[in-house]
């Protein structure tokens, strides 16, 4: 019942019973939620800026995809120093660090990850092999998509469903990265596992002068 509170207090944000909560059980704090997951991460995911903040007044350590999310580069250069082959480790839900750092938006870390050898080329482990570029793109996070590109991300990667980095821009209509993955290698001749390539994806989206653009000769 204690967890359940404890989950229902973050998706809420109710930092206030989560603060009593905690000061009564803060054992809760080491348990997985029911997203295994962290609480810590879980407020991350519910993007509860005073809930981390309270939560992490309880806490003594944090694990490096915590410290990801929130955006602890200083912390994670410490860490990465100690352990070196930190940047590798999964999570418990299936993602690198720097899948996390993406994911969150957070350039910072996203930068030390990479100065510390963090491969742009693993995908996640959880089913959905999303690769970090996949995940930059999706967020709109431009100036990530170029910092994995230069270190070596690979431009036809495919995901779940065989999407990759060009079916996602393409329908978005976001030329500046459909131009940066073109002038890297992307397949405009790649399809989905529905069939479509990156021009009909486009297309669908209303983007017209980008679909003709991606056609396939």
């Amino acid at each position: 019942m204690s967890l359940y509170k404890l989950e229902e207090y973050i998706e809420t944000g109710n930092h206030h019973d989560l603060e009593v909560l905690l000061r009564a059980q803060p054992e809760l704090l080491r348990e997985k939620t029911s997203h295994d997951i962290s609480p810590l991460l879980l407020a991350c995911y519910y993007h509860k800026d005073q809930v981390i903040k309270t939560i992490l007044n309880h806490l003594t350590t944090i694990t490096i995809h915590e410290a990801c999310a929130i955006g602890l580069a200083p912390q994670i250069e410490a860490m990465v120093k100690q352990k070196p082959d930190v940047v590798e480790e999964f999570s418990s839900h299936g993602f690198t660090p720097l899948g996390i750092a993406t994911h969150f938006g957070q350039e910072a870390v996203v930068r030390t990850l990479l100065t510390k050898r963090a491969d742009p080329n693993v995908c996640s482990q959880n089913g959905y092999h999303v690769y970090p570029l996949h995940t930059a793109i999706t967020g709109r996070y431009d100036q990530i998509s170029k910092m994995l590109i230069e270190a070596g991300a690979e431009v036809n990667v495919v995901q779940n469903a065989r999407i990759t980095p060009l079916h996602l821009a393409a329908q978005q209509g976001n030329i500046d990265i459909i131009i940066l993955l073109l002038e890297n290698g992307a397949d405009i001749s790649l399809r989905t596992d529905m069939g479509m390539t990156a021009s009909d994806l486009a297309f669908e989206k209303g983007f017209k002068e980008i679909a003709e653009i991606l056609r396939v000769a």
